[in-house]
């Protein structure tokens, strides 16, 4: 392709994508394959971009695009164990179609996933799931309990006599909200979380095998009523509830936080209804990952078309008659490389992340789980932020759907909501860090003469970002006024969730240094490590001033900042189609945008 951007001395010339996809997409030996196959998935003609298809038959479209999907698995199970496997996935089908990611995402993870972590119950006959005659779903969410699912309704009491359990909505607030209940796509079944009630006693909340539908339609008992037409790719979200169903014993799925024995009595390991419903519904910790992971690829999708649009696009130049691409124009490229590094260091951040996951201790669980939420947190909030300059860049033909870039956005909504509200999650994670987490050193004063081009200056600076917030948030804390917790946390918040993304950004900021150690191609390395001081400037920037008044930075090293990333921009801007080349976005997908492809 041709930039039409003059080189800038120190450029990189010998660049080549590949080695870059190497980097962004090689997490172990094995990690290329992981990927390669939902690429290759996802490049077949059922997976082509369809615009202007109707909703109904776009919510059919995700469910036969997930056979598709299913049909390229030797063993569904072996995939809902892998979280690395689950994420890749979601990276991939999010490129085309965030409907499927999500369809996909709750009968893999959501549903099956909860399933085969049942180790007490009877082995079940899975068979039916895992071939897609009958699709999973996963109902949690109420209409009256959203991010407080704990306090949820609908309960299941158990019959002794019959040796049933008895679900039931006892009112409209209890219905379930949002999941993909429909008939479209076939019979269903369910998970569904209800409060076990067992000999007159509330045992908190379980989850539940609940058939839905068959051939015909829902199953007696069974009511679902399709929600209003949504934004972002059409799922089928319904209101679902229950009259009086009867389910059999081995309904129940068990673990460590609960087990109802053939007499009808009730054990469990875990103390308190609130940890037993944080052990039944552990499935979303990797829901996090996968969340994360859908952003990530639509990120990179949404780059990916701005960036061809931007070479394919010509205007009028400074000359009578002349033609320019609009990429020639800095204002125009160097807002389209700064969300390439942010998206370079989201998905170096999401494969540590999730490598940390599978990798922790049992000691380690809570902290792991904790890194999950916050870069869930900041990488759904950043995807959202590049795929609106993306679309703005491509001006009002990207607000057609035909052309691939308007849902992006309304997708990475649903992804910051699902799985756990973003702001929610960032709260509980920020208040556990307040004094369950170590704070960091903080780093020494700037001289003056530490360059700007020095990564491991630029990650010191966020590291005092970090270190402030945290002592801050410790004295907020303590002001507050003793014996109301609410009000304690309400003075400290501000200060811990400012803490909860310095320490997120140090640590997108860690994940890109890995990566870059693990790149051994000086020409890839060379531009990555430009991409990386990139993003470390733009970090730092936005944090200027709080770094000049605690001495992480001099005065004259405020005022150079713009001019050592302009420095990078010019450096970096012929790079730009290459670096974006590098996502590996199927040429299939993008030769059916129809502002890729004419005038």
């Amino acid at each position: 392709m041709t930039t039409h951007l003059h080189s800038a001395a120190g450029s990189h010339p010998d660049l080549d994508s590949a080695r870059l996809t190497e980097a962004l997409f090689t997490e172990r030996p094995e990690g290329a394959d992981a990927h390669g196959i939902w690429r290759k998935a996802i490049s077949a003609g059922l997976f082509r971009h369809r615009g202007n298809a109707g909703t109904e038959e776009r919510w059919q479209l995700s469910y036969d695009r997930l056979h598709a999907l299913n049909d390229e698995l030797l063993c569904p199970e072996a995939l809902v164990q892998d979280p690395r496997a689950l994420a890749a996935l979601h990276e991939w089908t999010a490129v085309v179609d965030g409907a499927t990611a999500t369809v996909a995402g709750i009968h893999y993870n959501l549903f099956l996933g909860s399933l085969l972590d049942d180790r007490l119950s009877p082995p079940r006959d899975l068979r039916a799931f895992t071939s897609l005659a009958r699709t999973g779903t996963f109902l949690c969410t109420e209409r009256a309990h959203g991010n407080d699912a704990a306090a949820l309704e609908t309960w299941a009491r158990y019959d002794r006599q019959r040796e049933e359990f008895v679900l039931h909505t006892p009112n409209e607030g209890a219905q379930k909200y949002m999941p993909n209940t429909s008939e479209a796509g076939g019979p269903k079944s369910a998970v569904v979380a209800a409060r076990l009630l067992a000999d007159g006693q509330d045992q908190g909340v379980f989850l539940f095998l609940v058939p839905l539908s068959d051939e015909h339609g829902t199953l007696p008992g069974v009511t679902v009523t399709v929600l209003p037409e949504r934004v972002g790719s059409p799922v089928d979200h319904c209101t679902t509830s229950f009259d009086q169903v009867r389910l059999p014993r081995t309904a129940l799925i068990q673990g460590e936080h609960g087990r109802l024995l053939p007499d009808g009595s009730f054990t469990s390991t875990v103390g308190s209804a609130r940890k037993r419903f944080l052990h039944a519904i552990a499935r979303v910790t990797v829901g996090k990952l996968c969340m994360s992971a859908s952003a990530v690829g639509g990120s990179r999708a949404a780059l990916a078309i701005a960036v061809r649009y931007a070479y394919t696009r010509h205007i009028s130049g400074p000359a009578a008659g002349q033609r320019v691409p609009l990429a020639a124009h800095r204002s125009h490229h160097s807002r389209l490389l700064e969300r390439v590094a942010t998206a370079y260091a989201m998905t170096f951040l999401h494969r540590m992340v999730t490598e940390r996951w599978m990798t922790h201790r049992p000691g380690e669980r809570a902290e792991s789980e904790r890194l999950v939420a916050l870069a869930k947190g900041w990488i759904t909030w950043q995807a959202r932020e590049i795929m609106i300059e993306s679309r703005e860049r491509c001006g009002a033909r990207a607000l057609f759907p035909v052309n691939g870039l308007a849902e992006y956005p309304a997708n990475a909504d649903g992804a910051i909501t699902a799985e756990g509200d973003n702001l929610a999650i960032w709260c509980k994670a920020a208040a556990e860090m307040i004094f369950g987490h170590t704070r960091a050193s903080q780093p020494p004063k700037a001289t003056g003469h530490e360059s700007l081009n020095d990564p491991d200056f630029l990650r010191r600076c966020i590291t005092t970002a970090e270190h402030y917030w945290h002592t801050s948030a410790r004295q907020d804390l303590r002001r507050g006024e003793p014996g109301d917790a609410l009000a304690r946390w309400n003075n400290a918040s501000a200060a811990a969730l400012n803490l909860a993304e310095a320490y997120t950004v140090g640590q997108a900021a860690d994940a890109f240094a890995t990566a870059l150690t693990r790149t051994t191609d000086p020409h890839p390395r060379t531009a990555l490590n430009d991409l990386y001081v990139l993003f470390l400037l733009n970090q730092v920037q936005s944090h200027s001033g709080l770094l000049l008044a605690e001495g992480a930075l001099s005065a004259e090293q405020i005022r150079a900042l713009p001019q050592a990333q302009h420095a990078l921009t010019a450096r970096l801007a012929p790079c730009l189609p290459t670096l974006a080349e590098a996502f590996s976005i199927p040429e299939e997908h993008l030769a059916t945008l129809p502002m890729l492809t004419t005038p």
